[in-house]
């Protein structure tokens, strides 16, 4: 089924138009990097935190999960609505800032309370950025670019969370050994919280650059946009409630297993294979940076391409793709007996979990009028992180602690996590596609209709 694209994204779009466009998708794509490498680079540091600290698995999953993510996720509503009539530019600047500062504030926590807190910070200052990066592109970009455009900005999830590993690794390497060091002012820490000083003081040049991307909508258009009340929002969310659920529940089902294998690999490889956490976190973080964005990329050509060819269910159908390849994939190379063969299946895993992700984002995009984009985007990530970060990694560990038998079941809990989760995401999105079409068709006539 074929539809018209709006006229305030035009297919044809000017050099200097498309070069602020693809500068502002540069500047994004850094800011997630950044973001990234501070939320993954705990999962390569779990043995020396248990050491030190003296806490679980499910401990350390709730790090890794809930104590970063409720914020993230419920903080993102209303930062969406400032989105939708703010000056988005300054705002993912105070965003970057402030996971930046919180992220060295990891590096001086000597308590697991502390490390807890710090790990809200994180999830707040993040909380800008989504948002506000699917607003600024989907303003940018036509219709059947979108997909691309989305693709490279979700290229930092990959780029970011390769080298938290790879960094990790070398952390772990260097400072993994009991000990302390003395900073001025901070006091004493433990050798491997010097990873968090290294990241945390270079992400304020990210903010910097952050406000040197213009603002596409003129304050104009900001005071239309902000008339938009909550109530206008929330009648749209229940008009639309089959397609919202669908696509969220079903990308946060997908979601979910990929931040549970992002966050355990690392000590599955450990623990079943005997891999050091250096050549584990190595392993994990070239193939993540190298082949997460080719599977992000490809799965943003797909759907452009679908897109052109008339499917407006285009993004729908490239998680659907995704999550079938991770259900065979990533539901093997935990049980295969050979470490190579192992390390062998993480290639495609890697490849099909990047693929839906800039899809994903596009989806949501066109799910939404220009003047709730802000508000949309911001609900998709509430249902994807919330589900993601809090149930993914802490249903391998729960399952690891509480199913399988300890430490040595955390691959029947990869297993299990993979199966029940990439097929519970095929069902939704295949579900949703047709209410899918219908919104996007509305969504579409409404902005219309807005020009006219």
């Amino acid at each position: 089924m074929s539809t018209s694209t709006s006229p305030q994204r035009s297919s044809r779009t000017t050099p200097p138009a498309a070069a602020a466009a693809w500068y502002a998708v540069a500047v994004l794509t850094v800011a997630n990097v950044s973001g990234f490498i501070d939320r993954q680079i705990l999962s390569l540091l779990v043995r020396p935190m248990q050491r030190d600290l003296q806490i679980s698995d499910t401990q350390i999953s709730l790090l890794m999960g809930l104590g970063f993510v409720i914020f993230y996720s419920v903080l993102g509503v209303p930062l969406g609505r400032w989105v939708d009539r703010g000056h988005r530019p300054r705002i993912v600047a105070l965003g970057v800032a402030l996971w930046s500062l919180m992220t060295a504030a990891t590096g001086a926590a000597a308590s697991y309370a502390q490390l807890f807190l710090a790990r809200i910070g994180i999830g707040v200052g993040e909380a800008t950025l989504s948002p506000a990066a699917v607003s600024i592109i989907a303003d940018r970009f036509p219709r059947e670019r979108l997909g691309t455009a989305m693709s490279t900005y979700m290229m930092g999830t990959f780029l970011g969370s390769g080298l938290a590993y790879v960094l990790g690794a070398y952390v772990v390497g260097q400072f993994a050994e009991p000990g302390t060091f003395t900073l001025p002012v901070v006091g004493t820490i433990f050798r491997w919280q010097a990873v968090f000083w290294f990241l945390g003081v270079p992400g304020l040049l990210v903010a910097l650059l952050a406000l040197t991307m213009g603002e596409p909508r003129a304050a104009g258009a900001r005071s239309a946009t902000a008339s938009a009340s909550t109530g206008e929002f929330a009648a749209y969310l229940r008009t639309h409630a089959r397609t919202l659920a669908a696509v969220s529940l079903g990308f946060a089902c997908s979601a979910a297993v990929n931040y549970g294998v992002g966050a355990w690999l690392a000590t599955f490889l450990i623990r079943a294979h005997g891999w050091t956490e250096a050549s584990a976190g190595t392993l994990q973080g070239v193939l993540t940076a190298v082949l997460g964005p080719v599977g992000v990329l490809g799965g943003g050509w797909l759907s452009d391409r679908w897109t052109r060819q008339g499917h407006v269910d285009a993004p729908l159908r490239v998680g659907i793709a995704g999550a079938m390849g991770m259900l065979v994939f990533a539901g093997l190379y935990p049980v295969v007996p050979s470490a190579a063969v192992a390390a062998a299946l993480l290639v495609p895993v890697n490849i099909f979990a990047a693929l839906p992700w800039g899809a994903a984002n596009a989806a949501i995009a066109e799910a939404m009028p220009e003047r709730l984009r802000g508000q949309g985007s911001a609900v998709y990530w509430l249902v994807v992180n919330l589900l993601s970060g809090a149930v993914g990694p802490t249903a391998v560990a729960l399952l690891t602690d509480h199913v399988f038998g300890g430490e040595a079941g955390v691959r029947w809990s990869l297993v299990t996590t993979t199966v029940v989760g990439m097929g519970t995401a095929m069902v939704l999105l295949a579900s949703g596609r047709g209410a899918y079409v219908r919104t996007v068709q509305a969504a579409r006539a409404e902005d219309l209709a807005r020009v006219s």
